[in-house]
């Protein structure tokens, strides 16, 4: 069983900022794939941002370019997402994910969630 722990989730002003923080088990955590996914109240879940096993490889969903920004440690089995320049339509639940493929993950199909954390951004 793979164990992700989300945090930094809160509530910002538009135009602020927030980094998300997910913690995986130490021993396997640089084997995956991470990423990050939100759902927002009645909507579908939708992919956000994924990093390979060792961050040589990123992919940003459209929405999100030029503002947020996946990144990890695995000496700190920990991925990051940095989000800037928040706006309201970010409003949502933030969840990460784990899989031992880049494409699966990315996909929505992976092995492994966390539990969430809930990012609301005012304006």
């Amino acid at each position: 069983q793979v164990q992700l722990v989300e945090s930094g989730g809160g509530l910002v002003q538009a135009g602020g900022s927030l980094r998300l923080s997910c913690t995986g088990p130490r021993d396997t955590f640089g084997s995956f794939a991470m990423g990050w996914f939100r759902q927002a109240p009645g909507k579908e879940r939708e992919f956000v941002a994924a990093i390979s096993w060792n961050g040589g490889i990123t992919n940003n969903a459209d929405s999100v370019k030029g503002r947020f920004t996946i990144s990890r440690d695995n000496a700190k089995n920990t991925v990051y997402l940095q989000m800037n320049s928040l706006k309201p339509e970010d409003t949502a639940v933030y969840y990460c994910a784990a899989d031992l493929t880049l494409p699966t993950l990315v996909t929505g199909m992976s092995a492994y969630w966390g539990q969430g954390t809930q990012v609301t951004v005012s304006s």
